[in-house]
């Protein structure tokens, strides 16, 4: 149980200083929620805690427990983060100019915006569409459909029916909001496709998970090709001050400047990594090394004293690990995709390299299930039997009740970080990034954060970035592939000592990882990329459209609807080029389009060449655009002209697209409106 008063919390207030509960209507009646304040360095965090004695027996549940495995209380927990958020920021008078949905489950804080605009300043449902859409951002974290939560519709038609009417709008049109394919009344309602339709940008968090939600979701946006459905990528990144140890900071203070963590994507911070002298970043590392050593003993003896082992087993277990002998670290949600077993594929073979009287390898394993995962608890209960084997047992060694400070041993004493997830479905996985910050290198599937950031100057990568349909082949191939990495480079790389005994070759690879990753896959870097790319656009958005007492909202919500009623006269009646000649690199091509418009005129619309190098199918394997001008009116259609650069050879080609007006909204894509030659 949590003791509250234990903990660093206090009530959220409102301006006049009064606590503050809210409430959300739900099938069974309202639910209400305290509202607490807890201060996360200089940020502060709201938590919402429906603990109440006023509510019902199942209402006070919805907060006990993340991540609940019963559809009803799912939904209900989604509705009180979105709706039951926006409605706690509203009563402590905080109105944001931008909202970023972090996952499907905030998907209702759209709609309770929408709603809030409503009431404040008596727009209609499409017109607080147009402020709140322009000012969302939404990222998706799950990299295949099952992880995107769903509801029945009828569920959600229980919470909804009341307050759609408050939104303005039928509850079949709402429903429609959260499918893939709005018509289809069988489809459930799931809040990614909501988000994605009420957001300006959206983003996976690396560069192919980007490239997977754009596959995944691109029947919500069925008239583009599937690289310009709107969803782009920022990777993550982590606060690296946080995750290095204290021995690694003393040296970057030393030899990067006392600064260095306030500026830590500053190339030039870490191009000093090569002022570091090699014995004193061994020295360092190895020391990491010893204590998560002494820590893993202690805490393997505690375990099984706990379960009442014999004092033989207790000793034995302080003996454990060699405190010199390469050490790699696996830590991570025991999920199946994440394949923790597959280093026991082999168990033979895997004992010839591991037992190697030169080159021992030695493992350190934590983590944690789901508590409704079987599945992953199997995989922990191979793990830990396997060892228990005579030739395992002094090789390997899982710790119980993963926790942060377990986690900063292991990131800051390991070697190498291991990472074997089913690619492409590890969205990002930052764990390898803070054993890098440590100089630790990274061995893993090029999947998530390391199919962008390998190189083998940095660490290893297993396999070439296949993907499988014959999973069990793929599990046999990569393991082999891992036991030769471990086998014929690692350990070799590890085990060359000068004659001062330090592997000159390893702490290179140390080097290079800090010097060239560490300044990219960082919190400040994500940070950045998120404002400048999205926070502050959309920000300028939402002022554009509230001036004037929104008139910029009711003038666009007016525009769209024009859009949205001409758009099925927009056509490309014919382009022109000069086709099928021969051009030199460097050479320009002039493209003409006639394009009707119907009722709407050439401001409305943006027409460009869609252009690049084709493949043997004739598909574009790159494009581009360049945005053609309007040249005057022909009869009933409209003149553009513009032209477009040969950069490379190849087999070129060009289309034309027509879209609403890029000047006129945030993300353009987002209407699911195009028109082709």
């Amino acid at each position: 149980e949590i003791e509250l008063y234990y903990l660093p919390l206090e009530r959220a207030r409102d301006p006049q200083g009064n606590e503050i509960t809210i409430s959300i209507g739900g099938p069974d009646g309202e639910i209400r929620a305290f509202v607490w304040k807890i201060r996360v360095g200089r940020t502060p965090l709201f938590l919402l805690d429906t603990n109440l004695p006023e509510n019902a027996p199942e209402a006070r549940e919805i907060t006990a427990r993340l991540y609940a495995g019963e559809s009803k209380i799912r939904l209900a927990q989604e509705v009180l983060l979105g709706i039951g958020g926006m409605r706690a920021l509203e009563a402590m008078g905080l109105e944001p100019t931008v909202v970023h949905m972090n996952e499907g489950h905030a998907s209702f804080s759209a709609l309770e915006r929408i709603n809030i605009l409503r009431k404040k300043r008596g727009l209609t449902f499409d017109e607080a569409r147009e402020v709140v859409q322009a000012s969302t951002v939404f990222t998706t974290h799950t990299p295949v459909p099952a992880g995107n939560d769903t509801f029945d519709n009828n569920l959600v038609r229980e919470y909804f029916a009341a307050y759609a009417q408050e939104l303005g709008v039928h509850i079949k049109v709402l429903l429609g909001y959260g499918r893939v394919f709005p018509r289809d009344e069988n489809e459930p309602f799931g809040v990614t496709p909501l988000a994605l339709r009420l957001s300006a940008h959206a983003n996976g968090v690396s560069r192919l998970h980007g490239s997977v939600s754009r596959a995944m979701w691109k029947d919500v946006f069925p008239y583009n090709p599937v690289e310009d459905v709107p969803i782009d990528y920022v990777t993550n990144g982590i606060h690296v001050p946080t995750w290095i140890s204290r021995e690694v900071s003393q040296i970057f203070t030393r030899y990067l400047g006392p600064e260095w963590a306030e500026d830590p994507d500053n190339d030039r911070v870490w191009e000093q990594v090569n002022n570091i002298p090699t014995t004193e970043l061994w020295r360092a590392h190895e020391r990491c090394r010893e204590q998560l050593v002494g820590f893993t003993r202690f805490r393997l003896s505690r375990q099984l004293g706990q379960r009442g082992a014999s004092r033989p087993d207790i000793q034995a277990a302080l003996e454990v690990l060699n405190p010199d002998a390469l050490t790699i670290g696996f830590a991570r949600r025991f999920a199946t995709y994440k394949r923790a077993t597959l280093l026991f594929r082999d168990p033979d073979r895997l004992d010839r390299i591991i037992n190697n009287s030169e080159r021992p390898i030695q493992f350190v394993i934590a983590g944690k299930a789901h508590p409704q995962d079987n599945a992953g608890k199997d995989f922990i209960k191979t793990i830990i039997h396997m060892a228990r084997q005579e030739r395992f047992r002094r090789r390997f060694v899982f710790l119980e009740d993963y926790n942060v400070h377990l986690a900063h041993l292991l990131v800051s004493g390991c070697d190498v970080w291991l990472n074997t997830p089913r690619r492409p479905l590890e969205a990002c996985g930052t764990s390898g990034m803070k054993a890098l910050a440590n100089g630790s290198l990274n061995l893993s599937i090029l999947d998530g954060w390391w199919d962008e950031g390998y190189h083998r100057d940095f660490g290893w990568a297993i396999g070439k970035g296949e993907e499988w349909e014959d999973l069990e082949f793929q599990d046999t191939v990569e393991s082999q592939d891992l036991y030769n990495l471990l086998e014929k480079q690692v350990a070799p790389l590890f085990y060359d000592r000068g004659n001062d005994g330090i592997p000159r070759g390893w702490v290179e690879k140390m080097r290079a990882g800090l010097r060239k990753l560490v300044p990219i896959f960082n919190a400040h870097r994500m940070v950045q990329d998120y404002t400048n790319r999205y926070y502050q656009p959309c920000s300028r958005r939402y002022a554009e459209l509230c001036r004037d007492n929104m008139a910029g909202a009711r003038e666009m919500a007016r525009w769209r609807s024009r859009i949205m009623t001409g758009w099925g006269d927009v056509a490309v009646l014919e382009t022109a080029s000069s086709d099928g000649q021969e051009r030199l690199v460097g050479d320009r091509i002039t493209i003409s389009a006639k394009v009707r418009l119907g009722g709407l005129s050439p401001e409305d619309v943006t027409v460009e060449a869609y252009f690049g190098i084709l493949d043997p199918d004739g598909d574009f394997k790159e494009r581009e655009t360049a945005v053609l001008e309007p040249m005057g009116q022909m009869g009933d259609a409209h003149q553009f002209s513009g032209s477009i650069g040969c950069r490379k050879t190849g087999r070129f080609g060009y289309t034309v697209r027509v879209t609403p007006s890029h000047k006129r909204l945030e993300n353009p894509f987002v209407m699911g409106l195009v028109k082709w030659a």
